[in-house]
């Protein structure tokens, strides 16, 4: 839908705020991540400009005008309208950095619990019959740090071979015995410090954080996403047109919970319209699990209510996400009279350049960051799917999306049989 739609369709700013520059607030939250938010910022500037430069239109970043602990400011012209966004990283990377700090034996731990909390509750069994990608993903940490272990004890072992072949006799046997458990502890540093290559150990942090309490968020969690819905909540008083909230991967489950709770709290009179983004979502990973009942219970609610928009947005070629699937559908949970999310693709092998594409077609993590960056195929109508479009466009995600049909999901709500509502 473009700027012409009706002035009366929902998610139109009120009347007093419509035909001046257009002002939002944008939060995003990230996914289980533990870098500093700047890289966030310089994502956007670069990948911002890029995305102006393909589409001819003009954007800058300054310096974030409001108080808050990290963001930025942009200025944009756009569809014949001047833009003004306010860009807010909702921060808790400090909670995932805790998280990780779990050492070698630890992690080998968080292994054995996360696969029982998966396998045991059956949530495995039913998250395969979804997408095979993000199962892959999953499964991922656990082989491959069984593997690492596996290289590990044979290093040991042939070190205490070769040893006792050289050094006979008791002292031999003590010796070879020194220096296989070295080997085999050295060898698991290793790999630990090109876990930036490898990724398992992050993975295993990453599952093993929702499933350590089987799905219920940690009480230090739940402390910060109240934290980040008294934040929201306070936007919602000043004049903006629209306040945008951007869930990335996990971060679009925890918008979930905290919309929600924003919402059952009450929204101010002549609040600007709500909206929410969510991208590269992952939702079945936490929604399966038994105990993520409150989780369960927000989809339940924020699907049906009709104080925001939710527009979900995924990719078949992002194998880290639960690509058109439905989350509320597919958790069991999908209300009567379900009004959200519209589910939308990114069509990476549409909206990227075929050399693009075979560029990044293997390299798994930077996909998953595909939705934030720039887009070199797109054939520029209003309603294509463009971050900084979204995000510092003249449209409200209404405008912009509503009248555009959903993408047809892949998986057939006869999944529902499959899930399990607490």
């Amino acid at each position: 839908m473009n700027e012409s739609a009706p002035s009366s369709m929902p998610g139109d700013p009120p009347e007093g705020r419509r035909g001046r520059v257009f002002r939002r607030r944008v939060f995003y939250i990230p996914g289980y991540d533990p870098i500093h938010p700047r890289r966030y910022r310089e994502l956007y500037r670069k990948e911002g400009a890029a995305q102006a430069s393909l589409s001819g239109y003009a954007m800058e970043l300054k310096p974030k005008k409001l108080r808050g602990p990290y963001g930025w400011h942009v200025r944009a012209e756009l569809e014949g309208r001047s833009v003004e966004t306010d860009v807010e990283v909702l921060v808790w990377s400090d909670i995932v950095k805790d998280s990780m700090d779990q050492g070698i034996p630890g992690t080998y731990l968080q292994l054995l619990r996360t696969a029982w909390a998966y396998i045991g509750s059956g949530a495995l069994f039913r998250l395969m019959r979804l997408r095979k990608g993000p199962i892959i993903a999953a499964l991922y940490p656990i082989f491959a740090l069984l593997l690492q272990l596996a290289l590990a004890l044979g290093l040991g072992a042939g070190t205490v071979v070769l040893t006792m072949a050289v050094v006979p006799g008791q002292i031999g046997a003590a010796l070879a015995a020194g220096l296989g458990t070295a080997a085999v502890v050295a060898m698991l540093r290793w790999f630990k410090r090109k876990d930036g290559k490898f990724f398992a150990y992050y993975l295993m942090h990453d599952y093993a954080y929702s499933a350590q309490s089987r799905g219920a968020n940690p009480a230090a969690l739940e402390a910060r996403m109240a934290a980040f819905r008294m934040t929201i909540a306070e936007s919602l008083l000043l004049p903006y047109d629209e306040v945008l909230v951007v869930g990335h991967s996990s971060g679009a489950h925890l918008a979930v919970s905290i919309l929600a709770d924003l919402i059952r709290a009450g929204l101010p009179a002549q609040a600007p319209v709500l909206s929410f983004l969510s991208l590269g979502q992952v939702v079945p990973m936490v929604s399966f699990l038994p105990e993520a009942k409150r989780l369960r219970g927000d989809l339940q609610y924020l699907a049906a209510s009709d104080a925001l928009t939710w527009v979900d947005v995924t990719a078949p070629g992002d194998g880290c996400a639960f690509a058109l699937c439905d989350p509320v559908a597919v958790s069991g949970v999908a209300p009567e009279g379900q009004r959200w999310p519209l589910v939308f693709s990114a069509a990476f092998t549409q909206t990227l350049r075929p050399e693009t594409w075979a560029a990044l077609r293997w390299r798994f993590f930077r996909l998953h960051f595909q939705y934030l960056c720039a887009f070199d195929n797109l054939p520029g109508t209003p309603t294509d799917y463009d971050y900084f479009r979204v995000t510092a466009g003249p449209l409200t995600l209404t405008q912009r999306f509503g009248a555009r049909p959903s993408s047809k999901s892949r998986i057939d709500r006869a999944v529902n049989r499959y899930t399990t509502v607490a």
